[in-house]
């Protein structure tokens, strides 16, 4: 089967082909419908270095994924060949006081885990192929009615991730308050929409480029701001003076993380979830009192349960480019130049017959 195989840090992925795996006792094999490129697979290639992680090429790209059920192992139950599934992309030991809480993003026997801190995509061969080899079915989750693998497979990270940060806050995000999204690109435009889904809040978008300012008002953003040296201040403008509620950051840079921290309200959250490298000093005076700052990575699977009921409602819509899997490579070279509008998605050539 074709798959697109990152071989070597600092490099390009190259399609090539690699035998169908075989499920064994208690996996399945999914026929890959659709898989997202994600702007974290361009650190993976460009940015990372041997020892950097626990885990080293080559495998097969892709963590955003879905599909139909084309084998089950022996001893699966609760699903069905054909059936339409999502895939969630952290696998951890299973056994684990946070892995028994379905918190796999966080499993603390690592050592014990398919591949340490990481999944499919990740480490492991991932759905940027014909089919994914997925190692316990507890990983999958059966596709609500109405909701396309083609729209199901960014979710599982593109708006799973924000879904995850904004309900760490929920408590904060009530009629009267306000929440900040920076950067509404490819995760943030899907934040946009979870916070008008699940929250009273009122969201400001914060984004350089035009389009993608647009397209957050479009979706909902009560207001939409151009970054810059006074961007805070227009926050608290905003805010009667008082600052934003939560601010979910999903760039990460240094310039970023400063103009959240400056727009902040006492007692507010600072959810850190682009890595984009950025620090933000931390010391008494320099955030306002009682703030919380914090990272968080992906969600868990009960969270993209509800994600996906979201979007099979028309709560949550993926803005995605379609690639299909043979020209992947440049997918991934429009997403590095910019030139994705909303999500990269990539196709084998059957899926829109099935």
């Amino acid at each position: 089967m074709r798959a697109l195989q990152l071989q070597e840090w600092k490099s390009e992925p190259v399609l090539t082909e690699v035998p169908v795996p075989v499920p064994g006792p208690g996996e399945v094999l999914v026929q890959v419908g659709a898989a997202g490129a994600c702007h974290s697979d361009l650190h993976l290639m460009h940015e990372f270095e041997p020892g950097t992680l626990p885990w080293n090429p080559p495998f097969t790209l892709g963590h955003e994924n879905a599909g139909w059920v084309h084998t089950l192992g022996e001893g699966v139950s609760g699903l069905e060949v054909g059936q339409a599934v999502a895939v969630v992309g952290a696998w951890g030991c299973g056994t684990c006081a946070h892995c028994l809480a379905g918190l796999e993003t966080y499993c603390e026997r690592p050592d014990l885990a398919p591949v340490a801190g990481g999944g499919g995509g990740l480490g492991m061969d991932g759905g940027m192929a014909d089919h994914l080899l997925v190692p316990a079915a507890r990983h999958l989750v059966p596709l609500p009615d109405g909701l396309e693998v083609v729209d199901a497979a960014p979710l599982t990270d593109a708006a799973l991730t924000p879904y995850h940060a904004v309900r760490r806050s929920l408590g904060k995000l009530g009629p009267g308050t306000t929440a900040v999204a920076i950067g509404v690109g490819g995760l943030g435009h899907l934040g946009v929409q979870v916070l008008k889904a699940v929250t009273a809040t009122r969201v400001i978008a914060v984004d350089a480029r035009e389009s993608a300012r647009a397209h957050a008002a479009a979706l909902g953003a009560d207001l939409v701001l151009e970054p810059g040296p006074g961007t805070a201040e227009r926050i608290r403008e905003a805010t009667g003076g008082r600052g934003a509620d939560v601010v979910l950051d999903f760039v990460g840079s240094d310039e970023t993380l400063a103009t959240a921290a400056a727009a902040m309200r006492q007692l507010g959250d600072l959810t850190i979830v682009g890595i984009a490298g950025g620090t933000l000093p931390v010391s008494f005076f320099g955030l306002p009192y009682e703030a919380s700052v914090q990272t968080t990575y992906w969600g868990n699977r009960s969270e993209l349960v509800e994600v996906l009921d979201l979007a099979a409602r028309g709560l949550l819509h993926a803005a995605t480019t379609i690639y299909p899997l043979e020209d992947a490579v440049a997918a991934y070279d429009d997403l590095a130049h910019g030139r994705v509008t909303g999500r990269a998605v990539i196709v084998p050539n059957d899926t829109f017959t099935r």
